[in-house]
Order: structure tokens, then sequence, then C-alpha cells
């Protein structure tokens, strides 16, 4: 079993709340970063997290296809 990067478009689950003079965004209840308002409009997010033409992405580890001539194993036994 092996994990890879993968970057996923998250950004129809990610919403705003405006506090403080600024929007916080939020993706599944978890603060991801702020947005400031006004004409420069910045964007900070943090680590794992990418905002690109107005999308949101999130870099996560994914599970990676097992290599198909293993997919019978017993790992308990120690056999393939």
């Amino acid at each position: 079993m092996s994990f890879e990067k993968k970057r996923l478009d998250i950004t129809d689950r990610v919403t705003g709340r405006f506090e403080g003079g600024q929007m916080n965004l939020f993706f599944e209840k978890e603060q991801i970063g702020s947005m400031s308002l006004g004409p420069d409009g910045r964007v900070s997010l943090k680590n794992g997290y990418e905002e690109e033409n107005h999308s949101f992405f999130q870099y996560a580890d994914v599970l990676s296809k097992q290599d198909e001539k293993y997919v019978d194993c017993d790992e308990e036994n120690g056999w393939c």
C-alpha cells in the first residue's frame, strides 16, 4: 500500500464568513485561510491549500492503486 500526493479541486466545498473586515475561508468546518477585502483581494491559505484562477485546491495523500499482480495477498500469513 502506498500513498501519492494529489491536487484536489475543493472550490465548490469552500465557504466564507465575514469577520473583522475580512472573509475567513473554511473547508469542512476547518478554517483554511482568509481573504482581504478591497481592490487587492489577497488570499492567504494554510499549507496544503492553494488558490489559482479563482479555484481552491487541497494537496492530499491519496491511496495509490495496488499492483494488480498482488491483489490476493494474505499479508497475515505471508503469502501472495
